[in-house]
């Protein structure tokens, strides 16, 4: 029979490690690590949600969805105000016009003619952003930053471009949060469900 004394010392020794144990640093989606907070210029962001985006049988990219506070509400993240980011892991290489084709298709699909007139010049400098970006290979890490001021772009850690435009990055995020998401599969994952 143990002693209390001895009780309480393992009792002591199991409450101090439980505190000083290293906490969970990440997800996993489709064996890529996935962070649980970044760092932006407005704080840390949590993760929300990540997932797969699938091309008929193929893996295209990981995607992870960040905010100030996780959210399961779709329209309260497109309508928010505060800073978000999208990072999508890729998973195989895609040059930048097809990227940004299938960006194009998702706003075509998710936003009205008045609403694509509005970020017509936005969507044009984005274009750009992806032409000279040339190809997005295989573990390339592509994060977009959406917040009032608009998007800023970067691949594997450097800036790519900022569009001063939220309702570009608002409409960016539709693409996969949106009325008809690029996967819903994707879209339930990114909404933490």
């Amino acid at each position: 029979m143990k002693s209390p004394r001895h009780t309480r010392a393992a009792s002591a020794l199991a409450l101090a490690l439980a505190f000083t144990a290293p906490a969970a640093l990440c997800a996993e989606v489709a064996g890529v690590k996935v962070e649980d907070t970044v760092r932006s210029e407005q704080g840390e962001l949590l993760l929300n949600g990540a997932g797969l985006r699938t091309k008929i049988v193929f893996k295209v990219y990981v995607a992870a969805l960040y905010l100030p506070q996780k959210e399961s509400n779709a329209s309260a993240i497109l309508q928010g105000k505060g800073p978000r980011r999208m990072v999508l892991r890729m998973m195989r290489n895609v040059d930048g016009d097809t990227l940004h084709e299938a960006l194009d298709e998702g706003l075509r699909n998710n936003l009205g003619s008045a609403e694509l007139d509005a970020i017509k010049a936005p969507l044009a400098r984005l274009s750009e952003v992806f032409k000279a970006l040339g190809k997005a290979r295989e573990g390339d890490i592509i994060q977009l930053d959406i917040s009032q001021a608009g998007l800023a772009i970067a691949v594997n850690g450097t800036p790519r471009g900022q569009i001063a435009s939220e309702a570009l990055g608002r409409g960016l995020l539709r693409v996969w949060l949106g009325e008809k998401p690029a996967e819903a599969s994707l879209k339930s994952a990114l909404l933490g469900q």
